[in-house]
């Protein structure tokens, strides 16, 4: 890393494993790198803001079927992501080959060492979502002649997290992965976004990250590697991340990055395509002759306040609104028919969903292809933080208060604080 800064050259290596047990029933047949987020898939907000900046290599370090099937059939090598947002030249997109890893930097030795990767690395949790300078965070740890840089975030509070303690220099001299807030160090929270050097491939090598693997059968950058090469003595920093970043790591953390998104704080995409006004965060997409149709009616319901609009609110392609409907802060992805007095508030909604009359949702995510049945005695109510899971039938008159819907099920009946699997 002698030479001058060359996007060109650096390799981003995006693990994306586990079960993403935090986001649960969302992420129980969706890799969690590809859960919707604001109508696209949630990696795709990373991917975008490091692109943009000249990186071109990717290697998606997938973990296990489900990881490597909604990774692969969305982005395949790369051509469909160049080509929607206009990134010339494209970029290019590897998959980690079938090789089950150990956690997120077992993800790493495996593709560095299978990709004959001797280039610089820039290395990304695929459930964060940030905005980062990616020729200052690397030139940053060039000047610090660092092994490893870890972007941090003052956070208020650490649980969850990965926590350093840095010295007046930036060094880190200890870091602790999710201790208890007594435990904590400080509040500098580690962001799943390292530079590491192209030696690491030696680190990997080493006698004691083989013990590592033996004795825990892990090897994950917080809990092992990073702990590791700070115990060894090599130089590790820390770059205090300037721009936006979201660990969508729980349903209230997803619903808080829509939130954020849909008000412009995350500077790589501000506008989702279809707004309707420049005095209104509103969105209404539509492209093809079809999709333009439902979204001329809709544009026109709000105008005429038979459909009432408030904050910043994102609906999809080809949405069928009737009369009467209130939607607040909220996200309504392709497909979906909100049938008349429908109250949507600070919640999202997710494709082809199909919500009857005088259904309340509030602080609430409801998954795709969910029905969502209801009628004026019969009002169904979803509130508190509840998550509806993919292909749900909600009968009328259901209350679901801070409720987890797993799968494929009919549901019926009033449940606060629950979590309703099949069977």
């Amino acid at each position: 890393m002698n030479d001058n800064y060359a996007p060109e050259r650096l390799r981003v290596i995006i693990p994306v494993g586990g079960k993403a047990k935090r986001l649960l029933p969302l992420t129980a047949e969706t890799s969690k790198a590809c859960l919707r987020l604001v109508n696209r898939p949630l990696i795709e907000f990373s991917l975008l803001s490091v692109a943009r900046q000249g990186i071109r290599n990717f290697i998606f370090g997938v973990k296990g079927y489900t990881n490597y099937r909604d990774l692969h059939d969305y982005f395949e090598s790369g051509y469909g992501f160049s080509s929607r947002y206009g990134i010339d030249p494209r970029v290019h997109i590897k998959y980690q080959p079938n090789v089950d890893d150990l956690g997120s930097a077992d993800s790493a030795r495996i593709n560095i060492e299978y990709y004959n990767v001797r280039d610089p690395i820039f290395a990304v949790q695929g459930d964060n979502i940030f905005d980062v300078n990616v020729k200052e965070l690397v030139e940053f740890h060039k000047k610090k002649g660092a092994v490893m840089t870890i972007a941090l975030r003052e956070v208020d509070n650490v649980e969850g997290y990965g926590i350093a303690d840095i010295n007046k220099e930036r060094r880190i001299a200890k870091f602790v992965e999710k201790p208890s807030p007594k435990e904590a160090p400080s509040n500098l929270a580690n962001t799943g976004l390292y530079v590491v050097s192209p030696e690491i491939r030696k680190i990997f090598k080493e006698k004691g990250v083989k013990e590592i693997i033996k004795e825990t059968h892990r090897f994950d950058f917080g809990f092992d590697f990073i702990p590791y090469i700070i115990k060894t003595g090599r130089p590790v920093y820390g770059y205090t991340l300037k721009g936006s970043w979201y660990d969508v790591g729980t349903p209230k953390r997803y619903l808080e990055a829509m939130q954020d998104m849909l008000n412009g704080r995350f500077s790589s995409l501000t506008d989702f395509g279809g707004r309707i006004s420049e005095e209104a965060r509103i969105w209404v997409q539509g492209e093809s002759v079809e999709s333009m149709k439902s979204r001329s009616e809709i544009i026109r319901k709000i105008k005429q306040h038979k459909i009432e609009v408030e904050g910043a609110v994102l609906i999809g392609r080809h949405c069928k609104i009737s009369d009467g409907v209130r939607i607040v802060n909220s996200c309504i992805d392709n497909y979906t028919k909100i049938e008349k007095d429908v109250v949507i508030e600070d919640s999202a909604v997710m494709d082809r969903v199909i919500i009857d009359e005088k259904t309340e949702i509030r602080d609430s995510i409801v998954g795709r292809h969910v029905t969502i049945l209801s009628s004026p005695k019969k009002q169904t109510k979803i509130d508190q933080v509840s998550v509806i899971a993919d292909d749900v039938t909600i009968a009328a008159g259901c209350k679901l208060t801070a409720t987890k819907i797993y799968p494929h099920q009919y549901v019926r009946g009033e449940f606060a604080n629950q979590t309703l699997m099949q069977g």
